[in-house]
Formats: C-alpha cells, sequence, structure tokens
C-alpha cells in the first residue's frame, strides 16, 4: 500500500503568519501553487495553511486591502495534517471527510504536502485498488449471515452462500495482510 511520504510533493513553500496576504498571493502566482504552508513561531505552535479559498472568500469577496490584512487573519490554523505512514487510502477518505483538498505532511517537522492531485496523478488507486475498511465489510456480512441464518435455517442454501461471502472477504483481508507484510 503506497503511503503518504511515497506521493508528497517535498518541495514546500511556506509564508510567515505576519505577511501580507497580498505578498501570499504574489509567491503562489510566482510558484503556480494554490496553497502556501504557514510557519510556525516555535517549536511547539502548529502549522497553518492559507489557500487560494482563502483569499478568494475572505478577502476578495468583501473587498478587503490584500496589502494590509494579514496571513494569520484568514488562514487556517491548526490544520489538518497527515503522518507520513499514512495509507494514500486513508488520506483520500480524510480528505473526503473533512472536504479539504491538500495537508503538510508531518513527523515533528514538516515533510512535506500531500494533495488531491497528487492522489489522482501518483496514487495506485486505478491499477491497485485497496479495499482499507475490509474489517468493516467483513462485520456486515456476518451479520447478515447470522441474520439470513435465523430467518432461513442453519442448512438453508442462502446460509451457507451467506457464509461462503464472509470466508471470501476473510480470505482477501488476509492476502492484503500478507502483501504489506511483503513489501
Amino acid at each position: 500500500m503506497l503511503k503518504a511520504q511515497d506521493i508528497m510533493t517535498t518541495d514546500v513553500v511556506t509564508i510567515s503568519g505576519s505577511a501580507t496576504v497580498a505578498e501570499a498571493v504574489a509567491l503562489m502566482t510566482e510558484r503556480g501553487l494554490r496553497s502556501l504552508i504557514v510557519d510556525r513561531r516555535y517549536s511547539e505552535d502548529p502549522y497553518g495553511i492559507i489557500t487560494e479559498t482563502d483569499i478568494v472568500y475572505k478577502v476578495a469577496a468583501y473587498g478587503h486591502d490584500p496589502k494590509t490584512m494579514r496571513v494569520y487573519e484568514i488562514m487556517t490554523k491548526p490544520c489538518i495534517v497527515v503522518p507520513p505512514e499514512l495509507g494514500v487510502e486513508y488520506v483520500a477518505r480524510l480528505f473526503a471527510n473533512t472536504s479539504i483538498r491538500r495537508a503538510p505532511v508531518i513527523k515533528g517537522e514538516l515533510l512535506g504536502v500531500i494533495s488531491v492531485s497528487d492522489i489522482l496523478t501518483k496514487g495506485n488507486f486505478v491499477n491497485q485498488p485497496q479495499r482499507p475498511y475490509i474489517e468493516d465489510e467483513i462485520d456486515a456480512a456476518r451479520d447478515e449471515a447470522r441474520r439470513i441464518c435465523a430467518e432461513q435455517g442453519a442448512t438453508s442454501q442462502a446460509c451457507a452462500a451467506a457464509w461462503d461471502i464472509v470466508e471470501e472477504l476473510q480470505a482477501t483481508a488476509s492476502h492484503n495482510r500478507a502483501d504489506r507484510a511483503l513489501s
């Protein structure tokens, strides 16, 4: 399974929270970026993030002056962060559940940034789809098998078929664990 560290962008551009929004826009334009990571003020301080959406929705939409408004006024801090060893499927689920498009990859310090574009272009979900929550599927299939067997009898064809599904899912989960152990 690919991890965040395998597909993250390591050339991260940061900005100070005290910089002006105009400076952030200039840096984003110059580097062709859609977001900047906001530097920590001290080692225990959380990282922040400023995105093009923040600038449009919080500055441009209200006619604020980007030359006087500061990054810290519109950034998200603390922002959602991703550990480098988190599987790409889990990162994708995190992004889906929180409606974010990018996050810094941090393990003590800033290592990189991972985005939906990284997942789409560098991920292997098309050629090697993973089922990270197969245990949930196994539990649901087991509950369904129990229900079917209670309704139709333990010796019914439907009961046997339901338990076959449970066994197939368990075999898939076992195979996935063996693949991870080898890599």
